[in-house]
């Protein structure tokens, strides 16, 4: 019997080396499913986290428009009482003109602004025509009178004011 060598077969050390780089692969791969494993779980977190947070936001968006209004309302209540215990017309229109006011300069620091009406030409983004009148003098699809103000936001109409048109002859 001849104790033939095959050159293809793996020499021991070879074996060894070829474990032991198995192994450090073996190691590099647990390592790097662990740590995606945890940036998924922290990306998950994150969501949860931001989704809460996105939540009360919503739920609390109104506050700081509330904060400025009570100052507003605590002056109406304020005009409401001095109502009865006074019968000066002129001093309670003048306390609801003063509450009008406050609450038209606290829209305005909202960015809420009053849609001109009067004088201007019928627009049908901002104005909704709830009336035509003739009036001589004046041009069709002219504004002649407001029934009930219209508010944007921004760029974006809040209501349309309610407004009575001119027509054409």
């Amino acid at each position: 019997m001849t104790n033939e060598h095959r050159d293809d077969a793996p020499e021991p050390a070879e074996i060894v080396e070829q474990t032991t780089a198995t192994g450090a692969v073996d190691e590099q791969i647990a390592e790097l499913q662990e740590r995606l494993l945890r940036s998924q779980a922290e990306l998950e977190n994150f969501r949860k986290r931001s989704r809460r947070e996105y939540d009360d936001a919503q739920r609390y968006r109104e506050i700081d428009v509330l904060r400025d209004l009570l100052p507003v309302l605590d002056n109406v209540l304020r005009a409401i009482e001095a109502s009865e215990k006074t019968v000066d017309v002129e001093t309670l229109r003048s306390g609801f003109r003063m509450a009008a006011q406050q609450i038209e300069k606290l829209l305005g620091s909202h960015g809420c602004q009053t849609i001109e009406t009067d004088g201007t030409p019928f627009d049908p983004t901002v104005h909704d025509a709830i009336l035509q009148q003739d009036l001589p003098g004046v041009a069709a699809g002219t504004v002649i009178g407001t029934a009930s103000r219209g508010y944007r936001l921004h760029d974006r109409v809040v209501r349309p004011a309610q407004v009575i048109v001119a027509k054409g002859a």
